[in-house]
């Protein structure tokens, strides 16, 4: 068995450079150049040459010794089980917020491991807090231009941070966005809202003190902060209602609308949730500027609206008399019941309805449909197939994980077969749904 510490090769593309070499999965690249990668940004730095040498160790235990002439930047073809080839840098805050802590025991260990490591925020776009940065890391992230970086700051109120993500090391958020911004770095940041903690006049503060470094900080995204009911012995917190949900939404549209008369940017965003918990019309596309933070829920029902019409204006009327049922949480209800009376007025010809389910395990106050569990579909569909027959549901696919489990860890298929129906995941855009809706 490999060790975690090495790169351990889970697949060759077709064709490529690697497969030609007789390189395949299951092998672990030594060195390159004589080098010991860390991780795939130390690879995909050092196979850009156009000569490489890589030392590759055979599942056999043989060590090939590999000379490779290439284009400058031309891919080897080589993909890994892992981005960092050893231990990711694990979290060392204790966030009054932190989901993580709001879970119950008994789930998929990959649940409770808190990463904070500025690699996978560069690669995949996770974000971090930077309070286990070292200098050697800032160093790194200055001389190859990682970038850009997203951002957990939360504040910029150095005491309240250190408060709220429980580490005395969260100080000088400030500085160190600032060194990052002065070396070229684009950076995209993240404040989840407490209230009556850090919105509001806090709030303020925080919008203020990072667009003094814009354009490095292209963006500030301001989300609600997810409670479960499992935060027995947790500092207390309360979620965001209708009232206060639109008073951040009144204050960050007014910066908008200055920022925008200042430097053309509207610069900081707010998360759908906000919307649709404070009733407001969502804000069109053009209002996200290129939805710079689409994965962070910042514009993704607009988004979403945007597509859809890109679509239909594309498609042929259909006639599919399989009736679906449209599985989603209960804050996304109403806007997939706008969405499907939109497909159904322009396509129409199929049979479909919206399946809202409360979420039981996590608790009520959690509403996206990304968080329902098999437990929750188990209990509660039945109710909406007693009376009528599916001949197949929809779920939203980001209630799966990649080996097609829920959170709770029963699969896709021991759901199908305990509901004694067939359940599609469908991708989190317009034309997964039209498509599953049409076929």
């Amino acid at each position: 068995m490999p060790k975690k510490s090495e790169a351990l090769i889970s697949g060759v593309l077709p064709g490529s450079i690697a497969e030609e070499l007789g390189i395949k999965a299951g092998d672990i690249v030594l060195s390159i150049n004589g080098k010991i990668p860390s991780d795939l940004i130390d690879y995909q730095f050092l196979c850009a040459d156009e000569y490489v040498n890589l030392e590759i160790l055979k599942p056999c235990g043989e060590r090939w010794q590999v000379e490779i002439e290439k284009e400058y930047e031309e891919d080897l073809g080589i993909s890994f089980e892992d981005a960092v080839f050893g231990k990711i840098r694990r979290c060392c805050n204790k966030c009054l917020f932190c989901f993580v802590d709001q879970m119950p025991e008994g789930l998929r260990k990959s649940l409770y491991v808190k990463d904070d490591d500025y690699r996978l925020s560069f690669l995949f776009g996770n974000y971090i807090t930077l309070t286990n940065l070292r200098k050697e890391d800032i160093k790194r992230i200055t001389r190859w231009h990682l970038s850009p970086l997203y951002v957990s700051v939360h504040t910029t109120n150095d005491r309240l941070r250190s408060k709220l993500l429980g580490n005395a090391s969260a100080k000088n958020i400030l500085n160190i966005l600032k060194r990052l911004s002065e070396a070229g770095i684009e950076l995209h940041l993240q404040a989840v809202l407490c209230p009556g903690i850090n919105d509001g006049r806090e709030l303020e503060r925080t919008i203020n003190d990072v667009f003094s470094l814009w354009p490095a900080v292209q963006t500030l995204a301001v989300v609600p902060v997810g409670l479960t009911s499992y935060r027995e012995g947790l500092f207390k917190l309360e979620g965001y209602k209708r009232a206060t949900a639109q008073k951040v939404l009144d204050l960050i549209k007014d910066y908008q609308e200055f920022y925008y008369k200042q430097a053309g940017s509207r610069f900081v965003f707010a998360a759908d949730e906000f919307y649709l918990l404070a009733g407001y019309e969502i804000p069109s596309p053009e209002t996200y500027e290129g939805f710079p933070q689409l994965e962070n829920g910042i514009g993704m029902i607009s988004f979403f609206r945007k597509e859809l019409a890109d679509i239909i204006k594309r498609s042929s009327r259909v006639n599919n008399g399989k009736k679906v049922g449209i599985i989603t949480g209960t804050l996304a209800a109403p806007f997939l019941e706008e969405v499907l009376s939109v497909i159904k007025r322009k396509i129409g010809g199929f049979n479909a309805r919206v399946l809202p389910l409360q979420n039981n395990f996590f608790g009520p106050s959690v509403t996206v449909a990304g968080l329902l569990t098999a437990s929750d579909l188990i209990k509660q569909l039945p109710a909406y197939l007693k009376n009528e027959a599916y001949g197949e549901l929809l779920l939203p696919g980001s209630a799966l994980n990649q080996e097609g489990l829920f959170l709770d860890g029963l699969s896709l298929q021991e759901v199908s077969d305990k509901l004694c129906v067939s359940i599609k995941p469908v991708p989190p855009e317009a034309r997964g749904l039209v498509r599953s809706l049409t076929a």
